[in-house]
């Protein structure tokens, strides 16, 4: 072995243990648990899930109501997106409405259903405003909202990136041929981005599938596949074996999802050249997307106002006179205070220990010269980790770890969080990593500085902006996670998102809006000093980048 690949060997191994460790041999044990009962291998199980009526009316239902609401959630971020980059509105507008696609991000599903409860129920916020109720909460209605709700950052989040590098001298050249309004909106939006919204309708169908979060609060009789998979495992009588064959049914949407974003890639159209250019003036234009637009954020807002409401009145919806009271209890609590630094204590460890991970990961595939099944091995590892869903992630570390020492304990959540988001932090990193200079590392060896030196001097200050990204991603998503935690999480390993879900069980809703409130503030606090840090390391890095240029001596 050469000197100079020990360290990424060594790395290597160690993520090829880790995922083996907590990854394929938690999914091998929920493989066997669907297929061994106390007569040894057995169908029966599958028999049972796949012939009982609840069980295909609950899937039927996933498929339509998570269909619906990836659609509405796609139609909704287009909008939401197009107006910020095809007008000519203020900046300031444009950018209020990019904070209010992408608010949902910071709160757990859960408190989606909550909000719902208590703007539409029969006595909610919105429902008393208007003085009678739109829809019936409970069921497909409440579903759908509470989905597109949680969809739409994501969805938003793909289309907005994509519509940056489309060029949009497109319109330009549309309109010099003669082109009508329709035929160029298709020729010079619509087409270039329709690989990236059938990605964002598969991405959108693939979370409304396999979350918990929702249907626990407002699914009602509606039953779903993930209610399903819970009542199996946490009901009145757990059955482990169906709650696996359950796990696993899940688990086929996923990989199927999964493998038609790699199909689309190819139909994403990549321009040689990205042009900028100026929009033409159009009252018209920025007055309907602007409205539109506008009415889709106040929407949004309105569903989530009632969270800031409820805990500041004395009992709604009867007595609405203003108190501090809840919040004072709230903080006033030990148990809850406690709950609190479990959250955060185990979202920090997370977000280190998986950025650690996840840059170990892309310098192998990004920064080296180990052999290439090697880099493939980590991109498959990657690729797995994005196709199973928090829920059967969570059950499959249940049937792992029962009985072991790490049963109920923080290090096992903290390593679940780790694999359950590995994927889109190391393909952050990897990305970052793949446009630095190739030639760093080689440069350093022939000046004699070793891989470790190279690696901490040169090339982790110029991926520290992707650095402190990755640790944001991991901290607020350890933050609002609940599928996998549902199953890990003990008494005395209690985190924010699963007290909510206990609090839910004794009405204590003036509890769950206050813990609510403090995970929102939490994350929006976290992402502001996480953006101010990363923007201010891309511009030192940009600095000592030309200071380079400048003193890099020229042959004369």
């Amino acid at each position: 072995m050469k000197r100079k690949h020990w360290e990424l060997t060594l790395i290597f191994i160690l993520l090829v243990v880790l995922f083996a460790t907590f990854l394929a041999i938690p999914a091998i044990r929920l493989l066997v648990k669907s297929f061994w009962g106390e007569t040894g291998l057995t169908t029966e199980f599958y028999t049972s899930v796949l012939t009982a009526p609840q069980f295909g009316t609950a899937l039927r239902n996933s498929f339509a109501v998570s269909a619906a609401s990836a659609l509405l959630a796609v139609g909704i971020a287009f909008v939401m997106a197009y107006l910020i980059h095809y007008t000519r509105l203020p900046r300031g507008i444009r950018r209020a409405i990019q904070a209010v696609a992408t608010l949902p991000m910071f709160l757990p599903t859960i408190t989606y259903g909550f909000a719902i409860i208590y703007s539409f129920g029969k006595q909610g916020l919105i429902t008393r405003l208007l003085g009678h109720q739109i829809f019936n909460i409970y069921g497909f209605g409440g579903l759908l909202l509470g989905y597109v709700i949680y969809t739409v950052p994501v969805a938003f989040l793909l289309i907005h990136n994509t519509m940056g590098y489309v060029d949009k001298k497109t319109l330009v050249v549309s309109k010099a041929m003669g082109d009508g309004h329709l035929s160029t909106f298709w020729i010079a939006i619509l087409r270039p981005l329709l690989g990236t919204l059938a990605g964002a309708f598969i991405q959108s169908f693939f979370l409304c599938f396999t979350d918990f979060g929702i249907p626990a609060s407002v699914g009602g009789k509606y039953d779903v596949v993930a209610t399903v998979l819970y009542n199996e495992m946490l009901g009145g009588v757990p059955d482990f074996n169906r709650g696996a064959v359950v796990a696993l049914v899940m688990l086929l949407p996923s990989i199927v999802s999964i493998l038609l974003l790699r199909f689309l890639e190819r139909y994403n159209i990549r321009y040689d050249r990205i042009s900028d250019a100026d929009l033409r003036p159009n009252r018209v234009r920025d007055t309907v997307w602007g409205l539109s637009g506008t009415v889709l954020s106040v929407g949004m807002l309105s569903i989530f106002a009632v969270i800031f409401v409820v805990p500041l009145v004395q009992n709604w919806p009867y007595q609405t006179q203003f108190t501090l009271a809840h919040v004072q209890a709230v903080f006033a609590d030990s148990e809850l205070q406690t709950v609190y630094l479990h959250s955060l204590g185990m979202a920090l460890c997370t977000a280190f220990f998986g950025t650690l991970l996840a840059y170990g990961a892309a310098l192998i595939t990004a920064r080296s010269t180990l052999p290439k099944w090697r880099k493939q091995s980590v991109d498959s590892i990657a690729l797995v980790t994005n196709t199973i869903p928090g829920m059967v992630l969570g059950l499959a570390f249940l049937f792992t770890f029962t009985g072991t020492p790490l049963q109920n304990t923080f290090p096992l959540m903290i390593l679940c969080n780790i694999v359950h988001y590995f994927s889109t932090p190391y393909l952050m990193m990897k990305n970052s990593l793949s446009k630095m200079n190739a030639g760093w590392e080689t440069t350093a060896m022939l000046m004699g500085d070793s891989w470790p030196k190279t690696i901490l001097r040169v090339v982790t200050p110029n991926a520290a902006s992707s650095l402190i990204e990755v640790f944001s991603y991991y901290f607020i998503n350890a933050m609002v996670t609940i599928s996998a935690l549902i199953f890990l999480a003990g008494a005395r390993t209690m985190v924010l998102t699963t007290k909510i879900k206990q609090l839910q069980y004794v009405n204590e809703y003036n509890e769950v809006f206050v813990l609510s409130l403090l995970i929102l503030f939490t994350n929006l606090l976290a992402k502001a000093i996480f953006t101010w840090l990363a923007n201010r390391s891309a511009q030192t890095g940009k600095r000592n980048n030309k200071k380079r240029k400048e003193t890099k001596p020229s042959c004369i």
